[in-house]
């Protein structure tokens, strides 16, 4: 596996939207290149006959019955908006083009 470098890490960092100090970017290249060493060691695992599962427990899903039931308008629900657009919230865009 390719090694991780520090502009791998700055360049994740820029992607999640999150601050790091040249410190945190130097402790993070250990940090995120030992979970990447643990993933790549858990995919080597021989699974072949195991059936994927959802949950490590036996469960089954309860759910209610689909049914209508009184609720808010949409004018209702946007009353308390700042702003709304074709009966949807309005929010700042926070990404880029990139």
């Amino acid at each position: 596996m390719a090694e991780l470098t520090r502009d791998d890490v700055a360049h994740l960092a820029g992607l999640a939207r999150i601050d790091l100090s040249e410190a945190e970017l130097d402790r993070m290249v250990g940090e995120l290149g030992v979970i990447l060493t643990s993933v790549a060691q858990v995919q080597q695992a021989d699974t072949d006959g195991i059936e994927p599962m959802s949950h490590p427990m036996p469960i089954t899903n309860v759910t209610r019955p689909d049914e209508v039931r009184p609720s808010l308008t949409a004018d209702e629900a946007l009353s308390g908006a700042p702003e709304s657009e074709l009966q949807r919230f309005s929010v700042p865009r926070i990404l880029d083009e990139d």
